[in-house]
């Protein structure tokens, strides 16, 4: 038999999945299973479980036929597992590392019924921080591996399901199941904690509780907060059904139960305001209901008076002391709010720039104008201008204005309504447009207005570590995370070229805005690219139609990194005399070579005439690779590098692992290969690669965001979800 089966129900998680799989599968350890049951997730979920299935016997998939919630979920899990234990992991958090072999250890060792582990949270920035678990296992006095009767304050500790392994026997012998609804955890733990004979607390952190910005209904407010009452009603029912064995533990599973309620009760995060008082008396009537006959002593303080005048059911009075509490609390927000408004805006916009800006936002919005922008104000390019390009045909009733700066204004090609950076109609476009659009983030100065819409295009596949991500690597050491999430709060769509870039914003910038799985709209023309179009692109360029063109389009590096070595005229020479090598990028060594063969095109403003004109791309870590796999070409890895700027820089994607062609670690590798005619080696990895990253391109994505964001049209994918 098994040690140990692990339950990992997933709903809307896509971003946060494949973490959690890995912390489980690559740790090693062997006598475990992983039952994946995809509660009919809307997203990418299923596909994540298969394709992990696909490669470790450990996994099986469960795929449900429609959405039954999370206990019903594990429920399904639970009735496919043949561990002696079960563990129910939830798939947004992850296991430590060594977490398993420590988890397996104590089960052999002690037998318990029941192993609670010690836990630590993990915030979407900054470091985990360890629970106080530890001190709850301390405080409650008896021997460890004893039940409840011995051990009474252990109801005192999390009453999660996660950070509890359970004997799989136990939970068929007390017919234990989860119950339909939010806070399930409540009438499945207490009842299990009475029931079970030895109960044994680990100290060691064994699980990360991933403490979401979005998604967690603590932070959701919803009438579904009602439902704690139903599960504390279950969790007594059931308890009742062992008997006397409970009768010890009474008074303080009741006082768990009370001060579990109060977080509910009133809470202006959880219940709507019609809700607040029906919640009160429930939690009277919980109070008169299950009091323990030798009475109850609230505790002392602010508490102590609000437990009070529950049971006294003195809403009126309840109400006045609850509006004290959130009269402090907003004064503290508003304080803290005004000081963070300042850091953000007045550091880098003089007073009379701020000053007009907040004046034209007190103006109406201009329903039909939209403000676009594309690399930090350089250039006119990229996805925004794809969109831009596909809104005069579908939605001409709107105005579109670029943003550049002063030192791109020359470049602005003719006939392109624009402002420049730091003019008056610069903030009067950023104030009023109803929509703004951009490839990375607008000044911190920028404050969303009520009615305006902010679509996030990116510019390409993340392969690097992007957004929350960088925190953890040496090149973002100096960013600040918390006006980086701020930025991105105002985000109203976010774009998607291909499954992974869901998966990663999802994760990297926890928001609540809203995917648009459209591919890539600056690929749109190379989707739809033929013969001419290339033949015109080398046209363009110089270069003869009988030449082998190789474009080498390297990514920067983080200092003190540097670009590796590359000599354009000793690759030029091994393509032969009907060869050509295309450089972008001004720091690759030798790009600006008097080599006939070589072409220096770093300040060729359209790059996809490059793509177009190109036989073969050589890059890295680009997410150029991404744009070029469209046009099913050969591509070559150049990256000796891997391991340091990995380190560095940090990675999203294993780019190795799915390369789309064959991979050079070395300057004369790379030669070998182009010398000899090896860069279509692998085209079935190619395949591959396009397969995974590039099936939405079909030359009409920008079309899907235009409907999508202007003109408000539910969308499809351009690929449905493969049937369950």
């Amino acid at each position: 038999m098994t040690l140990l089966s692990i339950v990992l129900p997933a709903y809307k998680v896509q971003g946060y999945l494949r973490e959690c799989l890995d912390s489980i599968l690559d740790q090693g350890f062997g006598d475990v299973e992983l039952i994946a049951v995809d509660d009919r997730s809307p997203d990418h979920c299923g596909e994540i479980f298969d394709e992990y299935a696909a490669r470790d016997t450990r996994v099986r998939v469960l795929h449900l036929a429609q959405n039954v919630g999370l206990g019903e979920a594990r429920n399904v899990g639970l009735a496919q597992a043949t561990g002696e234990y079960v563990w129910f992991v939830d798939t947004d958090d992850t296991l430590t590392p060594g977490s398993l072999e420590t988890v397996a250890r104590a089960l052999r060792e002690q037998a318990p019924d029941v192993l609670i582990v010690d836990f630590e949270r993990t915030y979407p920035i900054g470091r985990p921080r360890r629970s106080r678990l530890r001190r709850s296992f301390a405080a409650a006095a008896g021997p460890n591996g004893a039940d409840l009767q011995a051990r009474p304050d252990l109801i005192k500790t999390i009453h999660t399901v996660w950070n509890k392994i359970v004997r799989r026997d136990l939970l068929a012998k007390l017919d234990l199941r989860f119950a339909p609804g939010w806070y399930e955890d409540v009438s499945w733990t207490y009842p299990l904690l009475v029931g079970a004979e030895r109960i044994f607390t680990l100290g060691e952190v064994c699980y990360a509780y991933r403490q979401r910005r979005q998604g967690a209904i603590t932070r959701t407010v919803n009438p579904r907060h009602l439902e704690v009452f139903t599960h504390w009603e279950r969790a007594w029912e059931l308890i009742d059904r062992q008997g006397s064995r409970a009768d010890p533990i009474r008074p303080v599973l009741f006082a768990r139960m009370i001060w579990h309620l109060m977080q509910t009760v009133g809470n202006t995060e959880r219940l709507p305001p019609n809700l607040r008082r029906h919640s009160f008396l429930r939690t009277a009537d919980m109070f008169a209901r299950y009091r323990p006959a030798g009475g109850f002593a609230p505790p002392r303080g602010a508490d102590g008076l609000r437990y009070r005048l529950v049971a006294r059911r003195a809403w009126r009075s309840y109400t006045a002391l609850q509006a004290v509490r959130r009269a402090q609390r907003g004064l503290r927000g508003a304080l803290a709010a005004r000081l963070r408004e300042h850091a953000g805006s007045g550091s880098h916009l003089g007073l009379l720039a701020r000053a007009y800006y907040r004046l034209q936002r007190r103006l109406p919005l201009d329903e039909n104008l939209a403000g676009y922008a594309a690399y930090w104000y350089r250039e006119v390019s990229c996805n925004p201008a794809a969109v831009e390009q596909a809104a005069r045909r579908l939605a001409p009733h709107l105005r579109g204005v670029w943003v550049v700066g002063r030192d791109a204004s020359g470049a602005v090609p003719a006939g392109t309504v624009h402002v420049v950076e730091g003019s008056r109609a610069y903030y009067r476009l950023l104030a009023r447009a109803k929509y703004l659009v951009n490839n990375v983030n607008f000044p911190d100065f920028v404050r969303k207005r009520p009615g305006q819409v902010h679509l996030q295009t990116h510019h390409g596949t993340p392969v690097k570590a992007m957004g929350l991500d960088e925190q953890h690597f040496p090149a973002g050491e100096r960013h600040n995370f918390a006006a980086l999430l701020r930025r991105s709060d105002r985000w109203d769509f976010s774009v998607s070229a291909n499954a992974h870039s869901t998966e990663v914003w999802e994760r990297v910038y926890p928001c609540a805005f809203e995917p648009l799985e459209t591919g890539s709209p600056r690929n749109d023309r190379l989707a739809r690219a033929g013969a001419g179009e290339s033949a015109a692109a080398r046209a363009a360029l110089g270069v003869p139609e009988d030449e082998t063109v190789v474009l080498y389009m390297p990514t920067s590096r983080p200092e003190p990194l540097t670009l590796p070595p590359f000599d354009p005229a000793a690759l030029a020479a091994a393509l032969g005399p009907r060869g050509r090598v295309l450089v972008r990028g001004r720091l690759v060594p030798g790009a600006d070579s008097p080599h006939p063969q070589v072409q220096d095109v770093s300040g060729y403003r359209v790059v996809e005439d490059l793509y177009l004109a190109a036989d073969i791309l050589v890059s890295d870590y680009s997410s150029v690779i991404f744009d070029f796999a469209v046009l099913d070409r050969p591509i070559v890895l150049y990256v000796p590098d891997w391991a340091q700027y990995r380190a560095a820089r940090g990675a999203s994607l294993d780019v190795i692992a799915h390369a789309p062609g064959p991979v050079a670690g070395s300057f004369a590798e790379l030669v070998s290969l182009l010398g000899e005619g090896r860069a279509n080696a692998s085209s079935e990895r190619r395949a591959a690669f396009r397969d995974r990253f590039c099936a939405w391109e079909d030359g009409h994505a920008a079309d899907r965001v235009v409907r999508r964001v202007f003109l408000g049209e539910q969308v499809t994918p351009p690929r449905p979800l493969p049937p369950h």
